[in-house]
């Protein structure tokens, strides 16, 4: 969420050093709330600061950082279903929070930069040098970390967040979801705008539309604007920031567009509960009501009366492609207003479990479901 960055120096340590002990002597798992059938559990501790994730093809779970500088390997070498090793593979990067795989590579977003580790998986002990594949996107610190992910075309998508709370921005990037051709093929190019920052998409399984999750502004009340979900199925769609917001709603200081000529929400998800990764449920573990069903990972608030979020969610779409619901699917990282977790990221593990980052805990969770 907006400021959220210039505040954790302040709130992080005081958090910090209340949850200490819990991160010290076990997380209290029994806390979580899920549906019948379901457990969770701790899939790789000493992944300080978890944000973003991905999956190699020999089934490494590589996990990017936001206020850390690295990027790490998980790895599972005997198929328990809980990592044996938990690997540094790059430090030193600026906001190394998105992690993409393709034809045996990793790539990794740093600010204004792509980076490219090839052949990585058979390299984690002693990782090559990386390759910049693109350094020309802003330098913007202001939600310039940057979830990254290939689309059905070939393509690399990767946003770049405005660089404020609400503003308007002579540089058309900013406030985009940009897509761009790692061979050098293409320059980058703004495939959607109007979207203040978004952390997470992915592309429906059937239809191959793209879904992103997008993060309101802050200081405009508890309750205002929601977090979206939106669906972007073609190039050039404007989701209406600065000027409006959710459904339609004209900003507070900036609305004076008509918001009709812009897409609206596929759905709100709360006010400030920071929504951040999503992906679309792909695996065969899970009951069958779940497949193809969107996961949301909702960071929580920072700055709201009453904290929301600290949590995932799922939406369900209809026959015509529309969001049919939303609800809860775990939650509990919140006690007593306050926060022992904060769920970042989800990914289908390639045997149906869903893994989930927490940036705050500095675990990988693995979902699983063992019939009710």
């Amino acid at each position: 969420m907006a400021y959220e960055g210039a505040m954790k120096s302040l709130v992080w340590p005081v958090l910090a050093s209340v949850l200490l002990p819990t991160a010290v002597f076990g997380l209290p798992l029994d806390k979580i709330h899920l549906p019948p059938g379901f457990k969770i559990e701790v899939y790789a501790d000493k992944v300080s600061n978890a944000r973003d994730m991905t999956l190699g093809s020999k089934g490494t779970l590589f996990v990017g950082s936001l206020d850390e500088d690295k990027v790490r390997a998980v790895v599972d070498k005997n198929g328990d279903q809980r990592a044996d090793e938990v690997i540094t593979i790059a430090s030193g990067l600026k906001m190394p929070n998105g992690v993409a795989f393709k034809n045996g590579a990793l790539y990794v977003s740093a600010l204004d930069r792509i980076l490219r580790f090839d052949a990585i998986e058979s390299h984690l002990d002693k990782p090559p040098a990386p390759v910049v594949v693109d350094s020309s996107f802003p330098n913007k610190e202001h939600h310039g970390w940057k979830f990254i992910a290939f689309g059905p075309d070939g393509w690399l998508y990767v946003p770049v967040g405005v660089p404020c709370n609400v503003c308007k921005q002579d540089d058309p990037r900013f406030g985009t979801i940009m897509r761009m051709q790692v061979d050098g093929t293409a320059k980058p190019e703004i495939y959607a705008k109007g979207i203040r920052n978004t952390v997470g998409f992915a592309w429906h399984p059937t239809t191959h539309e793209l879904w992103f999750t997008d993060n309101g502004r802050d200081l405009a009340g508890d309750d205002f604007p929601p977090d979206e979900l939106n669906n972007a199925p073609k190039k050039g769609m404007n989701f209406g920031f600065p000027y409006c917001h959710g459904p339609g709603t004209p900003d507070p200081d900036l609305g004076n567009q008509d918001c009709k000529k812009f897409t609206p929400q596929a759905a709100g998800l709360g006010a400030h509960v920071a929504a951040l990764g999503m992906r679309f449920y792909t695996g065969q573990m899970f009951p069958k009501e779940y497949q193809n069903r969107i996961f949301i990972a909702e960071h929580g608030s920072w700055n709201r009366t009453i904290p929301s979020g600290y949590r995932i969610v799922t939406a369900t779409l209809d026959e015509k492609g529309g969001v049919k619901s939303t609800e809860v699917f775990a939650d509990g990282w919140l006690q007593d207003s306050k926060p022992w977790g904060r769920p970042v990221d989800v990914q289908v593990m390639p045997d149906g479990a869903l893994a989930v980052s927490d940036d705050f805990a500095g675990v990988v969770y693995r979902i699983s479901y063992a019939g009710r």
